[in-house]
């Protein structure tokens, strides 16, 4: 891939978290050169882990160095979105602006920084080795121009897709936001029972990662659903059989399905509690 689109402007970061580093990293990778890349990040320990990491400028808080920022990327916590905005939106009105903070409205972040070229992502953390999947929305002021240059920053995190409507991304966030974490509970609970079984913590943890490696690329490659993989490798009376009738029976399916619209509700408050 090539280096994104605007290369000569300055891509700042407000917030230099573990999904900023993610973008970050992808973007070097890639071409963008270290000195275009603009970090606002209050903490010193974080400032001084990106400088060493990426070589990339740092500011312990806003100021007229944003003005040159053609793309802002908001990688702040939700509850401190707001004040983060109410300090920074005066130096970089004419930018695009990006969020990936979660729950936090397009309504409200385009109110807080005075502009109209809002996009908002909701990524999730296996982007920290180019393997995220991120939902995006685009205001109705957002160009395809912008929207290019938005899709070839988060390409460099993994895969990406645009929904139509704003209240889908929180089913993003159930699904794929929150998802890695049902991802490593599932295995949790695997190696846990794998150990009780009689294999070490070691074997079974190999077996669980291994088996969820495999089979998501089994899924992503096989031409039939996931629906139709299951049931080839579930013959009746066999142990498959045993194990899935077990989880029919106690109704896991259900209970996973209200997690995750748990979690859908949440990102919604989300945006209820933070967003005003």
């Amino acid at each position: 891939m090539s280096t994104p689109s605007n290369p000569s402007q300055t891509l700042a970061f407000i917030g230099g978290g573990n999904m900023a580093s993610a973008i970050i990293g992808g973007l070097i990778k890639q071409g963008t050169p270290a000195n275009r890349i603009l970090v606002v990040e209050p903490f010193e320990e974080a400032r001084q882990r990106l400088q060493a990491q990426f070589g990339v400028r740092v500011l312990a808080s806003a100021d007229a160095s944003l003005n040159e920022a053609g793309l802002v990327i908001w990688a702040v916590k939700p509850q401190t979105f707001k004040e983060a905005a109410q300090q920074t939106r005066d130096f970089c009105t004419q930018a695009l602006h990006l969020s990936v903070a979660a729950g936090i409205r397009s309504d409200s972040i385009a109110n807080w920084l005075g502009t109209e070229r809002v996009v908002r992502a909701m990524p999730n953390t296996p982007a920290l080795v180019g393997l995220g999947q991120t939902g995006l929305f685009a205001r109705a002021a957002v160009t395809t121009a912008d929207k290019n240059w938005i899709e070839q920053v988060i390409a460099t995190t993994g895969a990406l897709l645009w929904v139509k409507d704003e209240p889908l991304l929180d089913a993003v966030t159930a699904i794929s936001g929150s998802g890695p974490a049902y991802v490593f509970f599932f295995i949790e609970a695997m190696v846990e029972a794998g150990v009780k079984m009689g294999l070490t913590a070691e074997q079974a943890t190999q077996l669980a990662i291994g088996t969820f490696e495999g089979a998501s690329q089994l899924a992503k490659t096989a031409s039939e659903p996931p629906s139709v993989l299951r049931e080839r490798v579930t013959s009746k009376g066999g142990t498959t059989y045993a194990a899935l009738t077990s989880m029919q029976s106690a109704h896991v399916g259900d209970l996973f399905q209200t997690a995750l619209k748990a979690a859908q509700q949440r990102a919604h408050e989300l945006g209820n509690e933070f967003g005003a």
